[in-house]
């Protein structure tokens, strides 16, 4: 496991603090779980970026095979 060092206004480290021992648990695992949080809200949010990216790229295709098919419906000599 890697250590870093980050600083904090002085306001957030005691409500990580406060957060900390309401939980029972250590500050640096109060503040990787905090962080694993963020990454997964992170990771979340992309996905969901490229989920509505294919999605529009899909429609697109969608409406253009549905005005073919309405072109051949009402093409007079079938």
């Amino acid at each position: 496991m890697a250590t870093i060092s980050i600083r904090l206004t002085d306001k957030l480290l005691s409500e990580v603090s406060r957060n900390a021992k309401k939980l029972r648990v250590p500050r640096a695992q109060y503040i990787r779980a905090a962080l694993e949080s963020a990454a997964e809200k992170s990771r979340h949010e992309e996905r969901g970026r490229k989920i509505r990216e294919v999605s529009l790229k899909v429609r697109g295709e969608s409406m253009k095979v549905n005005a073919e098919f309405a072109d051949t419906e009402r093409d007079p000599k079938d």
